[in-house]
């Protein structure tokens, strides 16, 4: 981890506007989603759960595209290295990038757009927590997928920035993981507490 700030100048501004971003996400989109769990101020101000969520998670696709714009001018900023300047090294962030984009994906076809964009926190909830692929094989894929795809895009650029980068982008979906692991369980206990009073 060391050698990497040898590569690094932490003060350059787009690497300073990626980290603020790459923070930034998940915080607007967890506090956004409690917020409207406790008051449903989105649902009544849209009309419409549904409409809310759309809305919510259509900021949420913007702020991504924002945060991958960033990461990559980051990386544009910043020397590359030159060990992973090299055709096996391109492949292998290739590889990285395939399985991550897999991963986003058959995520996303699993959960739907609600299931995605946090559906839950507007009371929209599936039959039971999801556990198609490829949640069967893998806690928290969409985390996992876009840390990937960010890891791979770094090797392809032969990017020390965009390393340190993915470091920062995983260690911040750990810390979301901790955060929205509990509520999801609980929802879905909850909501299996009610199905088995009913009948």
């Amino acid at each position: 981890m060391t050698w990497l700030l040898g590569y690094v100048d932490p003060s350059d501004p787009c690497f300073v506007a990626a980290v603020l971003a790459i923070t930034f996400n998940p915080l607007f989109w967890n506090v956004v989603a409690r917020w409207e769990q406790k008051t449903r101020k989105l649902s009544r101000a849209f009309g419409s759960p549904y409409l809310a969520c759309y809305v919510l998670g259509g900021a949420i696709l913007l702020l991504n595209v924002l945060r991958s714009h960033c990461f990559t001018q980051a990386m544009l900023s910043q020397p590359r290295m030159d060990s992973l300047d090299n055709p096996t090294a391109y492949q292998v962030g290739l590889v990285l990038l395939g399985v991550g984009s897999m991963l986003v994906l058959s995520s996303f076809f699993a959960l739907g757009f609600t299931g995605t964009f946090l559906g839950d926190y507007f009371g929209i909830l599936k039959e039971a927590r999801v556990t198609t692929f490829p949640f069967n094989i893998l806690d928290n894929p969409m985390y996992w997928g876009s840390t990937a795809n960010y890891l791979g895009w770094a090797i392809m650029h032969a990017s020390p920035t965009g390393l340190l980068l993915t470091v920062v982008v995983a260690l911040i979906y750990v810390v979301a993981i901790l955060y929205e692991e509990p509520f999801t369980a609980e929802i879905y206990q909850q909501k299996s507490s009610q199905i088995h009073k009913r009948s």
